[in-house]
């Protein structure tokens, strides 16, 4: 508080910009340094499904490089990953697989619709086996539209993601309150009671 020498009323600084309760334990620099790191250190868990997949092999050989760009391609498995790339035409028998290895990825995670089939069944979107998009699945940050796509657009998604990670806040995207600690006890065993003292079995 700034103390008027005239004797009048005092002053009122403005209010700090409130960010939470983890603020304190993560300044901006902070952000901005857990945001860069994360922006240029993307491994790929690559799921090629059709065609578009040859053209992610493309950007990642000599001649594209998106090594250069932070993005390491073939992650050992979805617990390594950071990035799902999903290449290709995803009909409901492999959904279920899509889904599963992405809830298999750590947090914080990202996915890129790579090619016409997996942003919206491309040209088989009236078939009788085909998910009408990935996103009908799992939550999609950057679509890459083509049939297929040049490996140039895939260099042009990634950058539009790294773009949208050095912006995001992690606090207003997992801001959403878990589940009551009645219900993720709802399905336990339960202990047997403890025996009293004076009591003889």
């Amino acid at each position: 508080m700034d103390v008027n020498p005239s004797g009048a009323e005092p002053l009122l600084l403005p209010e700090p910009k409130r960010l939470g309760a983890l603020a304190r334990l993560a300044p901006e620099p902070m952000k901005v340094v857990l945001n860069w790191g994360r922006r240029y250190s993307l491994w790929v868990f690559n799921f090629g499904l059709a065609c578009c997949a040859i053209e992610f092999i493309a950007a990642s050989m000599a001649r594209h490089d998106f090594i250069r760009l932070g993005v390491i391609p073939f992650a050992p498995g979805p617990r390594q990953a950071d990035l799902m790339v999903v290449s290709g035409t995803v009909t409901d028998k492999m959904a279920p697989a899509v889904k599963r290895l992405y809830e298999q990825m750590p947090e914080p995670k990202y996915v890129i619709s790579f090619g016409a089939c997996s942003n919206c069944g491309g040209p088989y979107w009236d078939s009788y086996s085909v998910t009408k998009g990935v996103d009908q699945i799992i939550p999609v940050d950057v679509y890459v539209p083509g049939c297929p796509p040049r490996p140039e657009a895939l260099l042009q998604g990634i950058l539009k993601l790294q773009e949208k990670i050095a912006r995001e806040s992690l606090e207003e995207r997992y801001r959403t309150a878990g589940p009551s600690a009645a219900a993720l006890q709802s399905g336990l065993v339960k202990p047997p009671a403890p025996a009293l003292e004076g009591d003889a079995r």
